[in-house]
């Protein structure tokens, strides 16, 4: 292993690293960590951290499982990964992103310079998510999708008011191969189809069938993904 950064111990406890790990400058790899093979981390990085909690937070305090690295994942300058979550193989975590508690993020992914993703986010494998795209909690993004710079997806329809919300907040569910485009936002509970496209800019306010471009404010079907587009 190649440290540079801080390994913190708790009660003896530290991080486990496998022998070909590299970690970079002024980084901090807290003790509920394991790394796997051939991981590199970045300059900067704080690893395995707890997330905190704000006094309003309708979150349950609770104790996270170990957060897992998968071999040959690399995450650059400036990321910050918290506890509870497991990373795949082969996957790319960008400068300065920031992933949150009890997410799964799959195999040979791209999580893009500044991107968010909140907490208990389920990611399937080679998704990309470009510069500054923001993930929020409970979402399902399937296999192969591609979400590009600054798209904005939502929760919560009530904003923090009414208890009604408790019941209703959901993220939205991208379906293997669908493609959002820049700039675009996707209502609460909104369902991307399997190879949709979401166009520039779009307000996506209903669900989005399968193999169908839609874009507009708000988005509306029109017409058919070529089949020559389909990621498989």
């Amino acid at each position: 292993m190649i440290n540079h950064g801080t390994l913190v111990e708790v009660d003896g406890k530290k991080a486990k690293i496998a022998d070909s790990v590299k970690i970079g400058y002024n980084s901090v790899i807290y003790p509920d960590v394991e790394l796997k093979d051939n991981v590199i981390i970045g300059d900067n990085c704080i690893i395995g951290k707890t997330a905190e909690r704000a006094k309003t937070s309708t979150l349950k305090k609770e104790k996270f499982t170990p957060l897992v690295i998968g071999e040959g994942t690399t995450v650059c300058a400036g990321a910050i990964i918290c506890a509870g979550t497991t990373i795949g193989k082969d996957t790319l975590v960008g400068d300065g992103a920031f992933i949150r508690e009890k997410c799964t993020i799959g195999d040979k992914c791209l999580v893009g310079r500044g991107v968010t993703v909140e907490n208990d986010t389920k990611i399937g494998n080679n998704v990309k998510m470009q510069a500054h795209a923001y993930v929020t909690a409970w979402m399902t993004i399937e296999d192969n999708v591609f979400i590009a710079p600054c798209v904005t997806t939502t929760n919560d329809n009530f904003m923090g008011r009414t208890e009604k919300r408790f019941a209703l907040k959901k993220g939205a569910t991208i379906k293997k191969g669908a493609r959002v485009g820049a700039n675009a936002i996707l209502l609460p509970g909104i369902t991307v189809g399997k190879e949709a496209f979401v166009a520039a800019g779009s307000i996506v306010t209903k669900d989005v069938p399968d193999g169908k471009l839609v874009k507009g404010v708000p988005a509306r079907v029109m017409k058919d993904v070529p089949a020559e587009e389909y990621s498989e």
